[in-house]
């Protein structure tokens, strides 16, 4: 694509034509492009005095887009000047894509008078945009300030996100931990409520999923969902206090929006949210040390609480390596939690259909195991397995090999697995799998072995268990009621 710059009338359009051209993945093409505007460079620097405010702005991001860091000072002061401000943050964006370290100083200047401005509904918008792409610059040159976490002695409450069906498991968990007293337990809708002293204690609990610090705000604990509105309650909440609270340090604390909703909502409220704060909350969805979680209720509110980044949470450490049918390491250890009773210490095992491995090590943290092994057919599995079980001190043996052509010396003690979804398989051919799967157990386990049996097709369970006396159910547990997946301890006598 030849590429003609004029300093005219069609400008503007001119230029963004050229700009969605070098967002094709034809790399002769861009490259062609970069060759014919290389030639033209006094043309293009001249665009950025075209009396169109818009051309201007699509001449600096063209260059940015081509990273013509030779073009940077001349940009820089053509931002200084600009007179619309809508076209200014156009400009340092271009910059954020160029070697701009000696312009650095000025562009700290640049924000600290930015902030020092009078803010009213016809500037806000573009004031916020500004200073959003001054920080990512900042950001990009001088990183973040590296907060020290306080994890003992702050007194503070935390959330627990667990299985909402079993959310006393973690509760009874947190109860029977010595040296308890003080610490105060209570069942809330996403979980545990825990107010503590010493949060570096819970993360030895594998059950929960993630750990948050609710934000206290002055309308029931709900904040808006106008963006304005809600950044206003999140900076008037005890946000604040708990991070100074639980950092040896107070100064600038780096965030991004966690809500899985309407991503402009997340973007006017990090802006607000930037701009009340005055610098005190930066929003940085690249490089952040906090997570500031929205879940909607059904009024249509926030629940808002945040994950600190700071606190290093080491539970599931070792999972280095997923695939898309990994189940979650903490369901993992709720399955082990809720079949402790007939898990045996230094019983032989095996998982069938065993991914990364998740269910096993999970399971030998709970009550270590003599022999472990694993089977999967998908050879990328075993391979990460491998290195998951490294990583978490826990000897399994892997092998790439049909559990249904596997065979061995001795008889297992146990089976634990995560038993394949159903897929693109009909209803005939899962139910053949699970009827292959109840013989082949039979030919491997020892007498009074148990068989402990995650799954969301709990109507297949019950038919081989119909259909085989030498199986008994001892355990049905629901998981999660929405999808259908259960817990099943199955028990084998020869």
């Amino acid at each position: 694509m030849q590429v003609n710059l004029k300093n005219d009338d069609s400008a503007r359009e001119t230029l963004s034509l050229i700009r969605k051209s070098l967002k094709s993945d034809n790399y002769s093409k861009i490259e062609e492009i970069k060759n014919s505007i290389e030639a033209q460079k006094d043309v293009l620097k001249q665009m950025l005095y075209n009396p169109d405010a818009k051309a201007r702005k699509n001449a600096a991001l063209l260059m940015g887009d081509l990273q013509m860091s030779e073009m940077a000072q001349l940009i820089f002061d053509v931002y200084l000047k600009e007179e619309k401000r809508f076209v200014k943050s156009s400009y340092l964006d271009a910059l954020a894509n160029m070697d701009i370290e000696k312009l650095i100083p000025d562009i700290v200047d640049c924000k600290l008078k930015i902030e020092s401005e009078d803010i009213n509904d016809s500037n806000r918008k573009h004031i916020q945009e500004e200073l959003r792409s001054i920080n990512k610059i900042l950001i990009k040159y001088q990183g973040i300030e590296k907060h020290t976490a306080r994890t003992k002695g702050v007194n503070v409450e935390v959330l627990l996100l667990t299985n909402r069906l079993h959310r006393e498991i973690v509760k009874r968990q947190i109860e029977g931990m010595a040296e308890t007293e003080g610490v105060e337990v209570q069942i809330h809708p996403l979980g545990v409520i825990v107010k503590t002293d010493n949060v570096q204690k819970l993360l030895k609990i594998r059950t929960f999923k993630t750990m948050y610090f609710p934000v206290h705000v002055h309308t029931g604990n709900f904040v808006d969902n106008d963006p304005r509105k809600a950044a206003k309650q999140i900076w008037e909440s005890d946000m604040y206090d708990i991070l100074t609270n639980m950092h040896t340090a107070a100064g600038t604390f780096y965030y991004r929006i966690d809500y899985k909703g309407d991503s402009e909502f997340s973007r006017k409220l990090a802006s607000e949210l930037d701009q009340i704060s005055e610098g005190t909350l930066i929003n940085s969805p690249s490089e952040y040390e906090i997570e500031i979680k929205l879940i909607p209720n059904k009024e249509g509110r926030f629940f808002c609480c945040m994950k600190l980044n700071t606190i290093s949470d080491n539970r599931f450490r070792y999972r280095k390596n997923a695939i898309s049918t990994s189940i979650q390491p903490s369901t993992a250890a709720l399955i082990a939690k809720l079949s402790e009773g007939y898990l045996k210490e230094d019983a032989q095992i095996i998982d069938p259909f065993c991914g990364v491995g998740t269910m096993l090590i999970e399971r030998d943290k709970l009550k270590p195991a003599r022999e472990i092994y694993a089977t999967d057919i998908f050879g990328d599995a075993i391979r990460l397995g491998r290195e998951n079980a490294k990583e978490a001190d826990v000897r399994i043996n892997f092998i790439h090999r049909d559990f249904f052509d596997f065979k061995h010396d001795y008889k297992f003690h146990e089976i634990i697995t995560n038993f394949p979804v159903r897929g693109k398989k009909s209803k005939e051919e899962q139910d053949r799998l699970y009827r292959r799967f109840f013989d082949k157990a039979r030919q491997i386990l020892a007498d009074e072995a148990v068989i402990i049996l995650y799954t969301n097709e709990a109507g297949f369970v019950k038919k081989q268990l119909r259909l085989n006396t030498d199986y008994k159910l001892v355990q049905e547990t629901c998981m999660i009621k929405k999808t259908g997946f259960y817990l099943f301890v199955i028990k084998y006598y020869a």
